[in-house]
């Protein structure tokens, strides 16, 4: 079995949510099924199909935080970083635009760019492990190729 790297704090998060999801929110679908049972005929009780998808849609999640957690392997990150690597906070610089962007690099499972999570098997991810402060790089976005530096990494 392949396993994927995640951070302590990934973990926890996971496990966090997976906690929520089946002590609280499985229990409160469950109480709405039956309460919506209770009101009769369930071919037009638009409250129970409601409730039926909910369910579906947390049972789904829990099998998925379920996969994740048992599919990644905790891996301690410290610094001081010299190099891009797992755990290291990178900010690099679009050369044309002088646009910058910092990511934390991290494991798919906990892959969150919008917030500052970068996946290191995803494209940006990939081009940039192991590189160095002041290193460029090309990446393609959207059919053109941009020009980026790594302005720092910690």
């Amino acid at each position: 079995m392949s396993y994927s790297p995640i951070t302590r704090k990934g973990m926890a998060k996971l496990k966090t949510e997976l906690e929520r999801l089946q002590t609280v929110e499985r229990p409160n679908v469950i109480k709405a099924i039956e309460e919506a049972r209770a009101h009769g005929d369930l071919s037009e009780n638009a409250e129970y199909h409601a409730a039926k998808e909910r369910q579906a849609i947390i049972m789904s999640r829990i099998d998925e935080l379920q996969l994740k957690i048992s599919t990644s392997q905790i891996v301690d990150v410290a610094g001081p970083y010299t190099k891009c690597v797992f755990g290291a906070t990178v900010t690099m610089e679009n050369i044309d635009t002088d646009e910058q962007l910092t990511y934390t690099l991290v494991g798919p499972h906990e892959s969150d760019p919008e917030n500052g999570f970068l996946s290191i098997a995803a494209p940006i991810g990939k081009a940039i492990l192991g590189l160095r402060e002041g290193d460029a790089f090309l990446l393609e976005k959207s059919g053109v190729e941009e020009e980026f530096r790594i302005v720092s990494v910690e």
